[in-house]
């Protein structure tokens, strides 16, 4: 397949099945590294917070947000 055609068709997939993909084709590396671009493509770096090792505080930080992640859920 060639890239053009395989970016149209992983840019139409699921997150879930570009991983899928990206497991079945592990040892083609063209087609691994289209689908992780794809995937990385989404990701929304915003969202992420920081190793917590390199806070000042790890602790009461870690106790922050794992305390706001359980607020929002219920």
């Amino acid at each position: 397949m060639e890239i053009c055609s395989m970016m149209q068709n992983l840019n139409q997939m699921t997150n879930t099945e570009i991983k899928r993909y990206i497991s079945e084709h592990r040892n083609d590396e063209e087609a691994f590294r289209a689908a992780l671009q794809v995937l990385m493509s989404r990701s929304d770096f915003s969202t992420q917070h920081p190793y917590p090792f390199d806070l000042d505080n790890p602790e009461s930080k870690v106790e922050a947000l794992l305390l706001e992640k359980l607020n929002r859920t219920e």
